[in-house]
């Protein structure tokens, strides 16, 4: 099995912060928040190689940090991906990201974990691995706990078995809290339909979109992430996670 953590977004929300270095490499309780992500998905066994996918402005600083890392972590091989893009007007979109580290790397064959690398969490993530393997697809998903704040985010619906029924972006009138979260399991049989979805026109940008796809043809099973998940979108969040994550420095 292979990770792939996505990294190639520009992050305009949080400017003059992410003018210069990659919103996944700045700071929470003081590391990068990358390395949250990473630690987490260290004690997941038969983990082979993670990817991260960058652009061209940030793919030296990733490189750079990589080295750094892998010093002081012996568990994960890591390799960067660059998608070439230099901003906003020709980037690949999160789906197109994927795609091109799947064709490019040769990695169709193997079952794999995709994370977005601003996804901060609190506690390992080897129940959501555990839980995953044997399924076609798993979705990780997170109870916010409010009708309203769940607006920002997508709202989801499962039957008793926890497969997925719905999947909606930012919705209107959200009939549950339960967001699906930019985490995602995808067997060997479903991750060739990535180009898939991209031969047929289909938008290439948020990860979402192939999942909304995705289970209207495939069966896809969730997993609620427990302790404290964190989605970091302006400098507010940022603020508020560097307090938040200072109790689980370890």
């Amino acid at each position: 099995m292979n990770v792939l953590i996505l990294a190639a977004g520009y992050a305009t929300r949080l400017y003059p912060l992410t003018l210069t270095k990659a919103k996944p490499l700045l700071e929470v309780a003081g590391r990068p928040m990358i390395e949250w992500v990473l630690d987490n998905l260290a004690p997941v066994p038969g983990i082979e190689t993670v990817y991260v996918v960058t652009n061209n402005k940030f793919a030296r600083d990733f490189q750079s940090w990589a080295e750094q890392y892998q010093q002081r972590s012996e568990k994960i091989r890591l390799k960067i991906i660059n998608d070439g893009s230099n901003d906003d007007s020709d980037k690949l979109g999160a789906i197109g990201d994927v795609n091109l580290v799947l064709i490019r790397e040769d990695l169709a064959n193997k079952d794999l974990i995709i994370v977005a690398g601003d996804n901060l969490f609190s506690e390992p993530l080897t129940g959501f691995a555990a839980h995953a393997r044997g399924s076609e697809a798993t979705l990780a998903t997170y109870d916010v706990g409010n009708l309203e704040l769940i607006k920002k985010y997508s709202a989801i619906t499962t039957d008793a078995e926890g497969v997925l029924t719905s999947f909606e972006e930012k919705p209107t009138d959200p009939k549950s809290t339960l967001t699906g979260i930019a985490l995602y399991y995808f067997s060997r049989q479903v991750v060739p339909l990535f180009t898939t979805y991209i031969a047929a026109g289909n938008n290439p940008d948020q990860p979402g979109r192939f999942i909304q796809w995705l289970y209207q043809r495939k069966q896809v099973r969730t997993y609620q992430i427990k302790g404290t998940w964190f989605d970091i979108g302006s400098k507010e969040t940022l603020e508020e996670a560097n307090v938040l994550f200072q109790q689980f420095v370890r």
